[in-house]
């Protein structure tokens, strides 16, 4: 079963009413220890790549999945970051469509192919300095962000 349809279904049934998602997201970090975002089409934050989980896939399946969707590159060995879920992965679509995220994040450094938004969920793509982000970053992303900042000046070798 295609996930668009599952979601439609899921909302025809409890219109904008929250659900409870399972979603992933994938920090890829430059040699230089930039990070990659995603100008969303929708609201126009930025957010690292990730999406929902599709009906049989696995959460790993879906992070190499989403982030060539969105970004046309291949992604290699992932790392898990953390899970984060509560109040903080709350969000509500410009749709008025409203969800609790339970998202697994990764962070990689392997990656190949050249990048380019994918002109449906994206507008914009382009390495920050994880000490230079955009202001308008996706609330439930600055979470991740944060960790993989604590993480990284930990271990410059990520």
């Amino acid at each position: 079963m295609a996930l668009v349809d599952y979601i439609k279904d899921l909302r025809q049934a409890v219109g904008n009413m929250p659900l409870i998602i399972c979603a992933v997201g994938v920090i890829v970090s430059d040699s230089n220890n930039k990070i990659l975002l995603i100008k969303r089409s929708d609201d126009g934050n930025w957010c690292i790549p990730g999406g929902v989980m599709d009906v049989g896939e696995s959460i790993q399946e879906t992070a190499i999945r989403e982030v060539f969707e969105e970004t046309y590159m291949n992604i290699g060995e992932l790392k898990l970051l953390n899970v984060y879920s509560g109040k903080q992965q709350h969000h509500i679509y410009p749709n008025g469509d409203e969800v609790y995220f339970v998202n697994v994040v990764f962070f990689t450094s392997t990656y190949s192919g050249q990048f380019k938004p994918d002109g449906i969920e994206s507008d914009e793509i382009r390495f920050y300095s994880i000490d230079e982000l955009p202001d308008k970053i996706s609330p439930t992303n600055k979470p991740f962000i944060e960790d993989f900042k604590k993480l990284s000046s930990k271990n410059q070798s990520l």
